[in-house]
């Protein structure tokens, strides 16, 4: 959140975005990744390689938030006063010497979250993001866990994290941890910081398990087989994956050996994408036409297709291969789920080769051994007419 600005990708696009639109675009895209920028500095899209200072979102921004008009699009209610400045959180007790402090509800619901983690198309209101949706329409939201609870915590699965919010501040039993961890450690690795990219694949690696169903305990060479692979969504209180459609995927590496001779392979990255067949999860957007967005956002006037798996859900996905006659005594088989913020390919056409490297991050992994039995001894049929 405070490299929301600086986060080059985001630059790329903004600048891309503005250009197309003459800069129709500008204020929609700064609310949220320079809220300060666009209210109090009069940001345009020509600030956007500017030398001076441009925060992202930054303490004042969450803690001046008194409302919300919306849950989409930036529709917040900024409320800073230089006379009396008041920040508001989720204490009633909370004192500073430095400002006045007032308990806000909001601050402790999930819905101050969602109005920039729901994202609609301002031209077409084409529904682009959706995380805050689709925490509020899971069981979640039933059970009553907000977004803080998962990403304001030191790590996935730290309900208790008692000290101090401040030097000053008075003793919790649980201070909530202002890392806001998601999922995109290559940003992080980018940023150097380190501690915070590893807490991020931390989320991942809590997020999904998976496993192998239906295996057949023996398989004969020359046979055809199908292998299941099935992924639940453990963790994510929202789908897997979610946020920046254009470059969130989840995907299944499957391989299938024996002998060290590879039989079947399919989630392969191949010049910057995962290969054609790879089992994966997202959103693909598409424009009037129904052609598939990749970069141009704002030519996005639908969704073509959502394959993520939503919260405690999951899915099943098969491989079906032929078992060579040379294979050996036993198929192993490997699986392992990976999770990319972004393509390296979007990375390279955005901002050039080798610029940036993505970090793939490899969430859970599954493996199993079936063994091969020989092929069954052919017999030739002969018939004789009288």
């Amino acid at each position: 959140m405070a490299n929301s600005w600086d986060d080059p990708i985001y630059k790329s696009l903004f600048k891309r975005a503005s250009k197309a639109t003459n800069g129709e675009i500008d204020n929609f895209c700064m609310a949220c990744h320079s809220p300060i920028g666009m209210t109090s500095m009069k940001l345009t899209g020509a600030d956007i390689d500017s030398e001076r200072h441009i925060p992202g979102v930054t303490c004042d921004v969450c803690h001046n938030i008194s409302a919300i008009t919306g849950h989409d699009n930036a529709a917040y209610v900024l409320t800073p006063d230089k006379n009396k400045p008041t920040k508001l959180g989720p204490h009633a007790d909370a004192a500073s010497p430095y400002h006045q402090t007032a308990y806000s509800d909001l601050h402790t619901r999930s819905e101050i979250c969602a109005t920039c983690h729901n994202v609609t198309h301002p031209f077409n209101s084409t529904p682009i993001e959706r995380t805050y949706d689709e925490w509020q329409e899971s069981v979640y939201n039933e059970q009553g866990i907000q977004c803080q609870d998962c990403h304001m915590t030191p790590g996935p699965g730290t309900n208790n994290n008692p000290g101090k919010s401040a030097v000053m501040g008075k003793e919790r039993k649980h201070v909530y941890s202002h890392d806001f961890s998601g999922g995109n450690s290559t940003l992080h690795e980018y940023f150097g910081a380190k501690e915070s990219a590893e807490l991020a694949r931390a989320m991942l690696r809590s997020a999904a398990k998976m496993e192998f169903i239906d295996l057949p305990k023996t398989v004969t060479k020359g046979d055809t087989v199908t292998i299941k692979v099935k992924v639940t969504n453990i963790g994510a209180g929202h789908k897997l994956p979610t946020g920046f459609p254009e470059g969130r995927e989840v995907w299944v590496d499957f391989k299938a050996t024996s002998s060290n001779m590879q039989v079947y392979r399919s989630g392969e990255v191949i010049d910057g994408h995962t290969e054609k067949n790879t089992r994966n999860f997202k959103v693909w957007l598409g424009d009037a036409n129904g052609n598939v967005v990749d970069l141009n956002v704002w030519e996005v006037d639908r969704v073509l297709a959502d394959t993520r798996i939503p919260p405690k859900g999951f899915a099943i996905v098969d491989y079906t291969f032929v078992v060579p006659d040379n294979a050996g005594e036993h198929l192993t088989l490997n699986a392992t789920l990976n999770y990319w913020p972004f393509s390296q390919h979007l990375i390279d056409e955005l901002l050039g080769k080798g610029k940036l490297k993505v970090d793939i991050v490899e969430m859970t992994t599954a493996s199993a051994l079936i063994t091969i039995a020989p092929a069954s001894q052919q017999h030739t049929l002969i018939t004789t007419t009288h």
